[in-house]
């Protein structure tokens, strides 16, 4: 026996005897004694790689002198081969045994597959996401800016993520702020480079920072799960929101930041707002400031006709009064009926009686006056007729009034009420009166 020989087997129990058996039961057999190996983790270089057109994937492992034939088989696929398997490549098979009857022959049926060298990297990053864990920096999540001035992203310009966040704007909001910085986001240097691109946009001013990147394998990914990505996250001054590969895959970027999206896409719509959205809700805000003031002017409206008829019950009444007392007189003068005393009384009767007038209108005159005062008040004080002489109301997006221009900022999106439709529209630079 050679060095390379490998020892003999086991001697096993004798099964059949010297009974004569079938093809079958010898298979049986040896599949039986396949299933007592249990989940199997065996290392080797890739050749004959083969696709069928079921979908099934099978290629051979080898090393020095053996080879074994696998198979994965198409529903396990998607989570079985997370990388592109090329001939040469090293890798780690996990997966049981079988026996195909027909052909006689055997196969390992791949369950995952891993290129040679990948568990130690999951041990690392598991070791390193319990050290952050430990230090606090998955608990973080600051709130996003619902209308943020400009949004800073960090992908690469040569990858879909790019394109997949620009789209998605021009959906939501075309041409809304974005800061854009270039950096790798796969390979040996990417996480350095990442790192910088974040803490360069953080320093230019952005109210939040988006970091993407389109789906890969856990080798093309693994930047975004390096210490000076999540260090680069953990010190940035506004939120972070990650949307690095598909929905199932979770880097150390992702667990950092603020928030994580799915995908770039996703990413996008979580940072952008929706503009027709947002014109829907300043419509509505804009019908509830007209049905206030139709109600205010309504109100108003009727309390002044209440006041109209309650000065001309009060002129009726001192009309009456002076007029009954004009009867009682009379009464009187009639009873002694003497033609001087009558002559006497009745001149004193008309000069009684102008006076009494002259009482009586000037009440009704005062109190019409305040009633035209009062009338000409309201009409000029009228938010519409304001608004008729070319003056506007502007208000915030959140629907608070501007008084000042010290609490506008330049950027700041306003809208103007006018006499006739609404104005939306962004404030260049603020000054004071006389400035």
């Amino acid at each position: 026996m050679s060095e390379r020989d490998d020892p003999p087997a086991p001697a096993q129990a004798e099964l059949f005897g010297t009974r004569v058996i079938s093809v079958r039961e010898l298979t049986r057999a040896i599949k039986s004694s396949l299933d007592g190996f249990g989940r199997l983790a065996v290392e080797g270089e890739v050749t004959q790689v083969k696709r069928a057109a079921a979908g099934h994937l099978y290629f051979d492992l080898k090393d020095l002198d053996a080879k074994v034939s696998c198979a994965i088989w198409r529903s396990t696929l998607p989570t079985a081969l997370r990388f592109d398997l090329k001939e040469g490549t090293q890798v780690v098979a996990h997966g049981r045994l079988d026996v195909y009857a027909p052909r006689g022959t055997y196969a390992l049926i791949v369950q995952r597959l891993e290129q040679r060298g990948i568990g130690d990297l999951l041990a690392k990053l598991e070791a390193l996401k319990a050290e952050l864990k430990a230090r606090g920096w998955f608990e973080r999540r600051r709130p996003l800016p619902s209308l943020p001035r400009v949004i800073g992203l960090v992908t690469s310009r040569d990858t879909a993520a790019l394109q997949d966040f620009l789209r998605t704007r021009s959906l939501r909001w075309p041409l809304y702020p974005v800061r854009f910085v270039h950096t790798s986001v796969q390979g040996a240097a990417a996480a350095n480079e990442i790192a910088a691109a974040i803490r360069r946009v953080d320093a230019s001013g952005v109210d939040l920072i988006v970091l993407c990147r389109g789906g890969g394998s856990l080798e093309d990914l693994w930047c975004f799960n390096e210490l000076p990505v999540a260090q680069a996250i953990w010190e940035t001054s506004v939120p972070v929101v990650t949307g690095v590969g598909h929905e199932t895959d979770t880097t150390l970027a992702d667990l950092v930041a603020d928030h994580r999206a799915h995908t770039p896409t996703d990413a996008a719509q979580t940072v952008i707002p929706d503009r027709r959205a947002l014109q829907d809700e300043l419509e509505r805000f804009a019908g509830f400031l007209g049905t206030a003031i139709e109600g205010t002017l309504e109100t108003r409206g009727t309390r002044l006709e209440h006041a109209t008829r309650a000065l001309r019950f009060s002129a009726a009444a001192l009309l009456d009064r002076p007029a009954a007392r004009l009867s009682a007189l009379a009464a009187r003068v009639e009873r002694h009926n003497p033609r001087a005393r009558l002559e006497v009384l009745a001149a004193r009767l008309a000069r009684a009686g102008v006076r009494l007038r002259a009482a009586a209108d000037a009440p009704l005159a005062r109190a019409e006056k305040r009633m035209e005062r009062a009338s000409a008040t309201l009409e000029a004080t009228s938010p519409f007729r304001v608004l008729e002489r070319g003056y506007s109301i502007t208000r915030r997006a959140d629907g608070t009034l501007v008084r000042s221009s010290k609490g506008v900022k330049a950027g700041e999106t306003v809208e103007s009420v006018l006499h006739e439709g609404l104005l939306v529209s962004r404030v260049e630079a603020t000054r004071e009166r006389g400035t």
